[in-house]
């Protein structure tokens, strides 16, 4: 049915309802001076009209399921299955995310609790907390976390090192946290295991990508034994697919592991929601911010859950608490926590499998065209999903170029670093077909001429 305007009769009725003489003295408590006028606001329209205009508006997007799309650079473009959304849209999941009343929010805390299960087996660690805004303030917080509890609060350590070759956007984040506290922060370019061996007696982390900004991989294991040598703790950032395949930071050595999960069942969504993982070896788990869900059993024997160590900063501390417990995360934690028992460990291993092995396909066709080249395969660095790619021509020319033809490249890494302006950073996941990748390597070689 169209839209129908309200009639001079409907708005008298509706103000003396309740109890206001005119529209001026409906908002009167308002400031004549910033009150707006008029709207000026087009005429109604039907639901089918508006419906019909959302989509026009809809259709200049240019999105990755209508596109080759080769963009990565922290927001991942992963298949999802249907049984995600499906579930994770009832009601019941959809409204009832924060359990305040633990003991009639089973259902709430038992997905929390499958969550943490699964989630730490695909970290190596002994417990994942649910959860936190993104990828950035997890590692922010494991940061702080490491600061806590390597003896830094008392002022003995106060030194973090940090690998450059992290995202950007996670340095401006660890740098915002790390404010507020006396500490250190040290950036170095150099590989995890060259970046912890400068790990000192004032050191009380060293924080490493696995992989780098780049995609690339360095010796996690070599860095944690490098860091404890030191008397700091490894607190690594880690990519949750790829951990399907490769060994977990865990299983490497790290202490403290974060990760971004929006690549486990959550849409980029023009950058959100997303779902921060963070978890830790059970000696820290007392120094770990955010929420924990334990098995239990009541007076009967019967197997209930509850919230484990609650009598923590968040709930005693309150307005002095410098961590966030981050409830609103529970629909993008329980869409994690569905995609990961719909793969499980065999289908994990699938998904990683074919990002890997399809990114290298993509490289090596890049690497053989004119006036291209991969510096992971010269200097045949493993790399995993992402790899950058120098290019003959600014690498933001090709990016304009061919997106304009439904091809969306990389991301130019000189819009983080101005003086890196021929340098392309490509991501392949398992949704990018053999035939889209060959079809980049066309489109670059044409874009150079």
């Amino acid at each position: 049915m169209p839209y129908i305007a309200a009639t001079d009769r409907d708005r008298k009725a509706m103000l003396e309802r309740i109890g206001s003489g005119s529209v001026e003295e409906l908002f009167s408590d308002i400031p004549a001076a910033v009150r707006f006028p008029k709207l000026k606001l087009p005429p109604p329209l039907s639901e089918m009209e508006a419906m019909r205009e959302i989509e026009a508006l809809a259709a200049k997007n240019l999105s990755a399921s209508s596109s080759a799309w080769f963009l990565g650079a922290g927001a991942y473009y992963h298949f999802i299955p249907a049984v995600v959304d499906a579930l994770s849209s009832r009601g019941e999941f959809l409204t009832a995310y924060t359990p305040y009343q633990p003991e009639v929010s089973q259902g709430t805390l038992q997905s929390i609790f499958e969550y943490q299960s699964m989630a730490s087996a695909l970290l190596g660690v002994e417990v994942v907390n649910a959860s936190h805004y993104d990828g950035a303030t997890a590692l922010a917080e494991g940061l702080l976390m490491a600061y806590n509890a390597a003896g830094a609060a008392a002022g003995t350590r106060d030194k973090a090192i940090v690998c450059a070759d992290l995202d950007p956007e996670y340095k401006d984040v660890i740098r915002s946290y790390a404010s507020a506290f006396p500490i250190c922060l040290e950036f170095l370019d150099l590989p995890p295991e060259g970046a912890a061996a400068r790990a000192d007696d004032s050191t009380f982390c060293v924080v490493v990508p696995y992989p780098s900004f780049s995609g690339t991989l360095g010796d996690i294991a070599a860095a944690a034994k490098a860091a404890h040598a030191a008397g700091a703790l490894l607190v690594a950032h880690a990519d949750p697919i790829m951990c399907g395949l490769l060994k977990s930071p865990g299983e490497l050595g790290a202490d403290i592991v974060a990760a971004e999960g929006q690549a486990l069942g959550n849409p980029m969504s023009f950058g959100g929601p997303f779902l921060g993982m963070l978890g830790s070896s059970a000696k820290l788990v007392r120094k770990m911010p955010g929420r924990l869900v334990g098995e239990a059993k009541d007076a009967q024997g019967r197997r209930g859950f509850v919230l484990t160590l609650t009598a923590r900063e968040q709930h005693i501390r309150r307005e002095k608490a410098v961590s966030n417990i981050c409830s609103n995360q529970g629909l993008a934690m329980l869409r994690a926590c569905i995609y990961l028992a719909a793969m499980g460990r065999s289908g994990m291993r699938k998904v990683a499998e074919l990002c890997w092995s399809k990114a290298h396909y993509a490289a090596g066709l890049i690497a053989a065209l004119p006036g291209y080249a991969v510096p992971a395969l010269t200097s045949r660095q493993e790399f995993f999903k992402e790899f950058v790619v120098f290019t003959p021509i600014p690498a933001a020319e090709i990016a304009q170029k061919l997106s304009r033809r439904g091809v969306v490249p990389g991301f130019p890494l000189s819009r983080y670093y101005p003086e890196r302006t021929h340098e392309l950073l490509i991501c392949v996941t398992e949704m990018c077909t053999k035939g889209q990748i060959e079809l980049l390597a066309r489109s670059l070689e044409e874009a150079a001429e």
